[in-house]
């Protein structure tokens, strides 16, 4: 029967977009009206349910006006991740747990379509010249594209959702992510304007992690945010830039990279910078950002963990830039302050694992200070911060 369900689908799309012309400027009730009528129409109407007519009615909708059979679960709160695997596998993420949907696109040509529609709506292009783009939509949906010839099993599509509303440090605590003691210590290393770096691997929630941690920034600082896709959510921020990479495209538009925003970023007049995430050279300019008296920026990156993270921003500097590793070390221990690492549980549980502070430089390397770590279950405190000059200023001043 879902095959069939399909072919009336494709059928009365077909359909309607041949009644209409411009489909793109009718408004919804234009459209549903439309199907309506052709839906009445329809000899298998007289063998179908109400809910079997009602479910075709939003799907035909949806292939039209929206973006096909991945709506529902764009509409769905619960689900965090919508993973595209070619036209007939499609995975979703529901509570920390990863399932197979029973949903596909009828063609290849139709993924193909939604895909474009979905880039174009931030003025990205994606294409067999240029196969891979990140994007994001109008509802903040981060997207993923990779085509052929890069996927050899057809077009792939990873799509991370947000909550609608920023998750607070309270709501953290709530859910076990840390305790009251550390999201109090944090709250004041914020406010006291330590450089602090987020690290952690894919789906552990350094975005959301890092928003949380901007809740605590005066409403009257002026903040710069630098992302490849605009994904953070800063709540009660009132002097607020918000900067976004941009990709080359076939119109001969040059690329404006994460290290041409930083630079611009600097003559802004920032109280603070915000990198979404540093995956490559432009650690340099972040990090020459937090040595030049822009206390108080934040950061995130890939790694699995605080001392790992440490090794790939010099692996990232290095590629920007050819200096000597020991020079590259002490920019990296002048620059970050504090390092807070998260991990994913067996038990889906996003936690901080632990809280470090960058000490300096001691036989050539960089020395972390562990001030708090994940053990039996908790985040307990295990060390003292030792560079308390921003925290002792921060406090005389009664701030």
């Amino acid at each position: 029967m879902a095959k069939e369900i399909g072919e009336i689908k494709n059928r009365i799309c077909n359909m309607v977009l041949q009644k209409m012309d411009f489909s793109d400027e009718l408004s919804e009730e234009e459209v549903l009206k439309s199907v309506d009528d052709i839906i009445t129409s329809l000899p298998e109407r007289e063998s179908m349910s109400l809910e079997e007519i009602l479910d075709l009615r939003k799907e035909v909708y949806n292939s039209i006006k929206k973006y096909d059979v991945i709506q529902e679960y764009l509409d769905d709160e619960t689900v965090s991740e919508i993973m595209i695997n070619g036209v007939e596998a499609i995975f979703v993420e529901r509570g920390g747990t990863l399932f197979k949907t029973d949903k596909n696109f009828s063609s290849k040509e139709k993924l193909e379509d939604v895909i474009q529609q979905m880039v174009g709506s931030c003025n990205r292009r994606v294409n067999e010249a240029y196969p891979i783009a990140d994007a994001r939509l109008s509802t903040g949906e981060r997207i993923n594209v990779v085509l052929a010839p890069v996927a050899l099993n057809g077009p792939i599509v990873t799509i991370r959702r947000f909550p609608k509303s920023p998750i607070t440090m309270e709501r953290l605590i709530e859910l076990g992510a840390l305790g009251e003691d550390a999201a109090f210590f944090l709250q004041r290393l914020v406010r006291a304007r330590y450089n602090i770096f987020i690290s952690g691997g894919t789906g552990t929630g350094k975005t959301t992690f890092l928003n949380a941690l901007s809740m605590y920034i005066p409403p009257d600082e002026r903040i710069i945010t630098i992302e490849d896709s605009a994904e953070l959510q800063l709540l009660g921020a009132t002097n607020l830039v918000r900067l976004e990479t941009r990709n080359k495209n076939t119109e001969g538009c040059s690329p404006i990279e994460i290290r041409d925003l930083i630079k611009s970023a600097l003559r802004m007049r920032p109280d603070r910078v915000i990198v979404g995430e540093v995956r490559g050279a432009e650690a340099v300019d972040m990090l020459q950002a937090m040595n030049t008296g822009h206390d108080g920026s934040l950061s995130t990156g890939h790694a699995n963990s605080s001392t790992d993270m440490i090794s790939r921003l010099e692996t990232m500097v290095l590629c920007g830039m050819d200096i000597p590793l020991y020079a590259v070390r002490s920019q990296i221990a002048g620059g970050i302050d504090i390092m807070i690492h998260l991990t994913r549980l067996r038990d889906k549980r996003r936690v901080v694992s632990e809280i470090s502070e960058v000490e300096g430089i001691k036989d050539g390397e960089v020395m972390l200070n562990c001030l708090y770590r994940f053990e039996g279950g908790r985040l307990i405190p295990v060390g003292e911060l030792k560079n308390t000059g921003k925290l002792k200023g921060f406090e005389a001043n009664g701030l």
